[in-house]
């Protein structure tokens, strides 16, 4: 049987997404709890295979994976139980044999956070020219790829302290999203504005845009046309996400209060 499971994860405890030797990876990691669970022995033969990469310090709330299992019951109720804290499954489904994560996808939706992105309508309207299908090379490593991609929505909306840039693609190259959220933070500090942006789309490629930190990116969500059942995160990864918040207010508040007196940390993702 063919099953897919949708996972989430914190990046930054992982060497990336990709499995590597002698690394700790987030497929690295999912392998070893499927042999744990003796759900499949060889991962190629299992035909295990993910929507896509994520690279070093990148979260994800929505990547994907599937693989072949004669034990669909045990990885349902157990995969969660094995898995490290820090990735745990959101949901699962049974899909056909010509499924594939990559391929089999129809859009997907990444998230940037800003911490005090500054002016976030003028960021929301340059966001605007990201629509429609255009040449990348500017804002992404292309390699041999080819440079074109369409957006299908884009936005920029304010949640308490931040600022998130959400967009939904077809496909993305390589820091991408890391660089239109670049380009972004620079509109909101004042330093371009949508014509800029609209320009960089349309002239000739120009130096690349740098990319911003990974920390901030968030695989938010993959879209298929199948149905997923939601599955209960486990109660390991419920204590761990419960104790990464717990550490990080904490070592915010004190962050503020070791800071020089009368100036603020720098709170500029760039």
């Amino acid at each position: 049987m063919n099953l897919a499971f949708r996972y989430s994860y914190f990046g930054d405890r992982f060497f990336g997404s990709q499995t590597q030797p002698l690394l700790r990876t987030v497929e690295g990691e999912l392998v070893a709890a499927c042999r744990r669970l003796c759900l499949f022995d060889d991962w190629r033969e299992a035909n295990f295979v993910t929507a896509g990469r994520t690279d070093r310090g990148v979260h994800a709330r929505g990547q994907v994976c599937s693989f072949l299992t004669d034990k669909q019951d045990r990885a349902v109720e157990a995969l969660n139980q094995v898995l490290p804290a820090d990735i745990w499954c959101t949901a699962w489904a049974s899909v056909p044999d010509g499924f594939h994560p990559r391929y089999s996808a129809v859009s997907r939706t990444y998230r940037y956070y800003f911490l005090a992105p500054g002016n976030t309508v003028a960021m929301h309207e340059a966001a605007q020219e990201f629509l429609g299908r255009h040449d990348f090379s500017t804002f992404a490593r292309v390699g041999d790829r080819n440079p074109e991609r369409k957006i299908l929505a884009a936005r920029v909306f304010e949640d308490g302290p931040f600022a998130i840039f959400e967009v939904t693609g077809e496909s993305f190259l390589w820091n991408m999203v890391r660089c239109m959220a670049t380009a972004l933070e620079r509109v909101g500090r004042g330093e371009a504005d949508a014509g800029k942006i609209a320009r960089l789309l349309a002239g000739p490629p120009e130096q690349r845009v740098p990319a911003a930190p990974p920390e901030g990116l968030v695989l938010w969500d993959i879209g298929y046309e199948i149905s997923f059942t939601p599955l209960p995160i486990g109660e390991k990864s419920r204590r761990y996400l419960a104790d990464r918040h717990r550490h990080h207010a904490l070592m915010a508040e004190i962050s503020a209060r070791l800071a020089p007196e009368g100036r603020c940390p720098d709170t500029s993702p760039i």
